[in-house]
Formats: C-alpha cells, sequence, structure tokens
C-alpha cells in the first residue's frame, strides 16, 4: 500500500454505472460508523425439527466483514461465526465471501447460491429460488432524542431450496418440494461492531420494543407483513403486502394483530393477524410457531452477548459456539431479543379459502408493550 492509499478508493466496482454519489463506490455514502450492507436467509422443511438462518454483512466505515450460521435442531442451537477484514476498495463487494463461505447471485432478485466449505464441522451448498417478486418495504427508521438509531431500506422474498446440509458428517438433503423460506437484504445506518460511548443518557430512556415480522409462502401468493409499536402501541412502521403468481401487489391495510405467548414467558406461540384487502375485505392469517430460535443467542442480533455484527475478530476469524436451550443462562436470555420461527399460517378471505402458508414468524416484546399487559422488562405472559 502506498502512502495515499487513504485518498484513493477506486476499485472494480467503478467501472459499472451504478454511483449515486461523486465518490468512489467503494465509499459509504454516509461517515456513520454504523453503516452497513447485510442479507439474511432461512431455510426449513416444514417439519419444525430443523431450522437453519444465515447471513452475510459488510461494514465498510469499520473494515469489515462477516458471516454466521445459526442451525437449531432439538434443544441444541449451533452457531458458526467468520469474520475478516473487508477491502477497502470495495473488490470484495461483488464475490461476497468470507473465509470458505459465500454467497453467488445466479439470477439478481430470483435465484442465488450460498456456499460454505467445511467450517467448524458444518458445510453447505444450498440454491435459493424465489417463488415471487422480491417485496420493497417501506424504509425504517428508529431515533432516541436527536440521534439515528436505525434508518435502513430492506428487501423481502419467500422461496425454496435445494441442496446439501452437512453437520459434522451427517449430509442433511435439501429438496425444493419440502424446503422453504424467506430472505432479506437491508442496507443503511444500524447499531453494529464494537460499543462506543453513550454521550448523554436519553431522555426518556428507552422502554422497549414490539416487533413483528412475517413473510409468508402460499401456493398462489405470498404475504410479507412487517410491524414495529413503540411502548404504548404506538406504529413507527406498518407494512403489509400480498404479491400474486402474475405480479399483481395488493397492500393489505392496517394489520390487527393477536399474539398467543407461553404461560410463564415471552416466546409466542401462534398469532391471529387480521389484514384488511382493497377491498375492505378481511383476510385472516392463523399463524402457528413449529420450533423457536432466539436470533439474539449465537446469531449476532440486538442483545447478543457473544457476537455482534461488524465486529473485529481478527483475519481470518472462525468459531463454533453451542446452546443448549433449556439451560437456565439461555433460556433466561430469550426473552431480551427478537425470536424467529418456523411459522405455519392458514388464510381465510378473498383469494384465500384455508389455503396454507409456511415461512417465518418472527417477533419480539422487549421491555414495556402496553397493549401486550407487559409493563416492564420482566414482565411475563400470565
Amino acid at each position: 500500500m502506498s502512502l495515499h492509499d487513504e485518498y484513493v478508493g477506486l476499485g472494480p466496482l467503478d467501472e459499472y454505472p451504478i454511483h449515486q454519489l461523486p465518490r468512489p463506490v467503494a465509499w459509504a455514502g454516509s461517515s456513520d460508523r454504523n453503516f452497513y450492507d447485510r442479507c439474511y436467509l432461512n431455510a426449513h422443511d416444514r417439519t419444525g425439527d430443523l431450522f437453519l438462518i444465515t447471513g452475510l454483512g459488510f461494514y465498510p466505515n469499520l473494515g469489515t466483514k462477516d458471516a454466521f450460521v445459526l442451525l437449531r435442531r432439538g434443544d441444541e442451537q449451533t452457531a458458526v461465526h467468520l469474520s475478516d477484514a473487508a477491502d477497502p476498495r470495495g473488490a470484495d463487494r461483488m464475490e461476497q465471501r468470507v473465509g470458505g463461505y459465500r454467497i453467488e447471485i445466479v439470477e439478481p432478485l430470483r435465484k442465488l447460491r450460498v456456499l460454505m466449505e467445511e467450517t467448524e464441522g458444518i458445510a453447505l451448498d444450498l440454491t435459493w429460488e424465489g417463488s415471487f417478486d422480491v417485496v420493497q418495504e417501506l424504509p425504517h427508521v428508529m431515533r432516541q432524542g436527536s440521534g439515528t438509531i436505525l434508518d435502513a431500506q430492506r428487501f423481502a422474498q419467500v422461496g425454496t431450496w435445494e441442496g446439501t446440509i452437512a453437520v459434522d458428517g451427517e449430509d442433511i438433503a435439501v429438496t425444493p418440494d419440502r424446503w422453504v423460506g424467506s430472505r432479506d437484504r437491508s442496507w443503511g445506518i444500524r447499531p453494529v461492531g464494537e460499543a462506543v460511548p453513550a454521550g448523554k443518557p436519553a431522555d426518556p430512556a428507552f422502554e422497549g420494543m414490539w416487533w413483528l415480522y412475517v413473510p409468508m409462502r402460499f401456493d398462489d401468493f405470498c404475504v410479507v407483513l412487517i410491524i414495529q409499536e413503540t411502548p404504548d402501541g404506538f406504529r413507527t412502521l406498518n407494512d403489509c403486502t400480498r404479491v400474486w403468481k402474475d405480479g399483481r401487489v395488493e397492500q393489505l391495510g392496517w394489520p390487527r394483530v393477536e399474539i398467543r405467548y407461553a404461560s410463564g414467558t415471552r416466546v409466542p406461540t401462534g398469532a391471529t393477524i387480521t389484514c384488511q384487502t382493497p377491498e375492505s375485505k378481511d383476510l385472516v392469517l392463523e399463524v402457528t410457531s413449529k420450533l423457536a430460535v432466539p436470533i439474539h443467542v449465537g446469531g449476532g442480533y440486538g442483545g447478543d452477548s457473544d457476537w455482534t455484527h461488524g465486529t473485529w475478530k481478527g483475519a481470518g476469524f472462525t468459531e463454533r459456539l453451542s446452546y443448549d436451550v433449556n439451560h437456565p443462562e439461555v433460556a433466561g436470555r430469550v426473552m431480551f431479543g427478537v425470536i424467529d420461527h418456523v411459522g405455519h399460517a392458514v388464510a381465510n378471505g378473498p383469494g384465500a379459502d384455508g389455503a396454507e402458508g409456511w415461512g417465518l414468524f418472527e417477533h419480539g416484546a422487549l421491555g414495556r408493550h402496553d397493549p401486550s399487559g407487559f409493563t416492564d422488562w420482566f414482565d411475563l405472559a400470565p
């Protein structure tokens, strides 16, 4: 590297007419250290016996990139983490590789391949095919006082998987007739990397948030729902879309949601979601959890004490962590983060007469939420 490399950011991407700002593509449009660009994917075989969650992210202002694999089978949740330095000129953005993990875009917005050479006993060779067009979600913004906590754009898709998952010498066949899932890609600002000094304490203090994300695949259509509420129930994000096989798109209004929790926990067992079609007719989704995976236990999402996306771990870093989900130390963490579930749904209403769907049921009730009856961070369902 030369003395002036910090002033020269040109890389391979600059050969293409994709610039949005008068600077090299490798330089993020924001100087915020929390700028990120990441994908998330999940896969399951509709049985509730297994749930695979994985993803890869770039953090250009931190100089890092990382990937993770989270696998729940029975009472064990296993995480593999990979981390490395990102190329300061963006030459690795098109390759999307971290160590032995990589994502290949076969057909943009439709088909991709996720591969991981054997790493800490786990390997992947999986091909994703979208069943419907991607859904561009509404921008997601969270503020605290005068500060921006999150400012991101995302798209989502439901689809099928084909390939192999290998775990400690055991090959699990993945076939598209059974294996389904969802994926999203998001970019913008969100908390990543090492903790930084907080500055003046927020006023008022953060009391929590309520979150629901349900991308669900049916034979003839898909539904992608995303909702966020403040502790008093004020809805700061409301986006619910139905996409049909022929490309038609419907907005499904202001969904009414009833979450059912296991007694003495904040782990949902299911939900009744009542949406409204453009004709003001109710479309009702009865959603059931088949398997729960807290993504802040080894997945690196908010509240994870073991892994934080974007943190510098050194060149070529890998590790494997395993958790007994019934162990009190693990079970005690669950209520302080978001939980992803293998989701099953039955839809009734216009265009759906008992239609069966499968996908992701993601929910977090963190801290106080008046409509749910949670008065503080430690309140549990009766």
